[in-house]
């Protein structure tokens, strides 16, 4: 019966009738698992998307396209979380329009951001933010990069009482904001902190990890590829046999499984405009993750390289 399915939609794939990412968001998609937010026990899917630089297209139509079936394809497979920002150009615009399209904002965690100075221009940087992703209700935003952080946390706190957004939130993107990070970490204050880490980028593992741990901090990972600069050390050569052992059957997964077996870690955010490497992605995300040990294992392996 599978099989004459498959070939069902092998002869409409080459007939024509179906275009390649209507295929793949047909296949089955495995169900990310999910953690826990720590201050609300909200589960939250640990695969998510990053919109910087893919969700920048403006009115292109065939980006657009693309697009949206990555946010169809997101929900469909369980996952929930789209970060976005002001700094990413159009791509709160496209977020909003493409999931309007859909009608599947209920089944997405929106997460935005503040970055600009001032408190008056906190304020309508945000309304816009709202407006622009369509939604009434921001699931999370955060103060980008600690931008005039102190005058818009006192915003953020009105808002999160008036309703208007759930969690609040601060980012950066490099190791050198770490120590501040800690130390507003453990204030409690904030419900996320999002940072950068990747198995190029481990410093966060020192202090910053453990102590978003240890306050009940849920952690957002950016930038999990270190910018894509991993793929290019593992070109041409071969996952390890064991990598099968977790579960994981690319160099894509094999990078956001070390992030995700990491028990702080709530939510990798990889960016994408491609359905085929969303699918890649979200299967990071599912079936065994690997343990400490193996985790050291694995840095190992990249090292040698």
């Amino acid at each position: 019966m599978k099989s004459r399915s498959r070939r069902r939609l092998l002869c409409a794939l080459a007939a024509g009738i179906l275009q390649p990412q209507t295929v793949i968001a047909l296949t089955q998609i495995p169900t990310p698992h999910k953690r826990p937010i720590p201050r609300s026990g909200e589960l939250l899917p640990i695969v998510g998307l990053g919109t910087f630089q893919t969700f920048d297209v403006g009115r292109d139509a065939a980006a657009r396209a693309e697009l949206k079936e990555v946010l169809r394809l997101l929900a469909q497979a369980g996952g929930c979380m789209v970060d976005s920002s002001p700094m990413y150009g159009r791509a709160e615009g496209v977020v909003g329009d493409l999931t309007a399209e859909l009608d599947n904002r209920k089944s997405l965690f929106f997460a935005t951001k503040v970055w600009t100075g001032g408190r008056e221009a906190g304020i309508r940087q945000m309304q816009a933010s709202l407006r622009l992703m369509r939604t009434d209700t921001m699931d999370l935003m955060q103060v980008h990069n600690l931008l005039d952080l102190d005058t818009h946390l006192e915003t953020l706190r009105e808002w999160k009482t008036a309703g208007k957004i759930r969690y609040l939130g601060i980012t950066h993107y490099h190791s050198g904001a770490y120590d501040q990070l800690e130390r507003l970490i453990k204030t409690g204050v904030y419900d996320f902190v999002q940072f950068n880490y990747s198995m190029d980028e481990r410093e966060a593992e020192a202090r910053l990890l453990p102590t978003c741990a240890d306050s009940g901090t849920a952690v957002i990972v950016n930038r999990p590829f270190a910018q894509a600069s991993l793929f290019g050390k593992v070109k041409g050569k071969p996952l390890p046999p064991w990598a099968a052992e977790f579960d994981c059957a690319s160099w894509a997964q094999f990078f956001l499984k070390y992030l995700l077996g990491h028990p702080a870690v709530s939510c990798v955010i990889p960016g994408t405009r491609r359905v085929s490497h969303l699918r890649d992605n979200l299967q990071a995300g599912s079936g065994r993750l690997p343990d400490a040990a193996t985790r050291r294992r694995m840095v190992e392996y990249l090292a040698q390289l």
